[in-house]
C-alpha cells in the first residue's frame, strides 16, 4: 500500500462491502476486478487538506469586509474634522467703501436672499471685548425677518443681501461681520435701562450669522 491519498487494490465481486466507495476498471478478467478506492484514513487526510483552504477564505472575506467598514468609518471621521475645521477656521475679513467688514467661514450652496424677501438666520452676536450680548442659539430659534427693509440693523441687511462690494449670502451658508457704530446702534446703544446698556452708545459689534434661507 502506498502513501498516496488513493490506495490500488484487487477483490472479488462477492467479498465487496462497500460498492459506493469503489470505481470498477472496464475490460478486465471477470474473476479479478482492479479496483481503485479511497481509504477512510487517506479521506481524512483529503479532507483536512481542504478545511485549511475554506477557512483562508473565510477569514479572508471576514478580514476584506472588516477592512471595508473601517474605511468607511474613518472617512466619515475625516468628514467630520474636515467640516470642523472649516467652521472653527479663523478668516479674514475684508473692509468694503461702506465700513462694513466681513468675511465667509462657509459659503452656502443655496439661493441668495432676495430684497423683501422673508427669511431665517440664526446669530451670536458680540462686543469688541468678546463679550455675547445675544445669541439665536441659546433661545433655541432662528431669527426670522424681512431683509433689505429696515426691520434689522443696517449692517445686517447689507452683510446679507450684499452690495458696494460685498458678495451676496448664499442659503447655508455662514459669515462673520463686523459692524461700525453707524451700521448697528450708533450713538444711542441699544438694551439702555437705568443708565447702563447691553449695547452701550458707538459700539462696534460682531456677529456670526447663519443664513439659513427663506422662512
Amino acid at each position: 500500500m502506498n502513501s498516496l491519498a488513493f490506495s490500488v487494490g484487487n477483490y472479488t465481486p462477492r467479498n465487496l462491502s462497500a460498492p459506493n466507495t469503489t470505481l470498477p476498471a472496464k475490460n478486465l478478467d471477470t474473476t479479478k476486478v482492479s479496483s481503485i478506492k479511497f481509504s477512510s484514513h487517506s479521506q481524512e487526510n483529503f479532507s483536512r487538506q481542504l478545511q485549511p483552504k475554506e477557512s483562508q477564505t473565510f477569514f479572508k472575506r471576514r478580514e476584506a469586509i472588516g477592512l471595508g467598514f473601517c474605511a468607511g468609518f474613518l472617512d466619515v471621521l475625516l468628514q467630520q474634522q474636515l467640516t470642523a475645521t472649516a467652521e472653527e477656521a479663523p478668516c479674514e475679513l475684508t473692509v468694503a467703501p461702506s465700513g462694513l467688514a466681513f468675511c465667509d467661514k462657509i459659503v452656502g450652496i443655496g439661493p441668495e436672499a432676495v430684497k423683501g424677501q422673508l427669511i431665517k438666520a440664526h446669530y451670536v452676536g458680540k462686543l469688541e471685548s468678546g463679550k455675547i450680548f445675544d445669541s439665536s442659539y441659546n433661545r433655541g430659534k432662528p431669527l426670522t425677518f424681512r431683509v433689505g427693509v429696515g426691520e434689522v440693523i443696517k449692517g445686517w441687511d447689507q452683510g446679507i443681501l450684499g452690495g458696494d462690494g460685498i458678495p451676496p449670502m448664499l442659503a447655508g451658508g455662514k459669515r462673520k461681520l463686523k459692524l461700525p457704530p453707524e451700521l448697528a446702534y450708533g450713538m444711542r446703544g441699544a438694551g439702555c435701562k437705568g443708565g447702563s446698556c447691553i449695547i452701550p452708545p458707538d459700539s462696534v459689534l460682531l456677529f456670526d450669522v447663519e443664513f439659513i434661507g427663506k422662512a
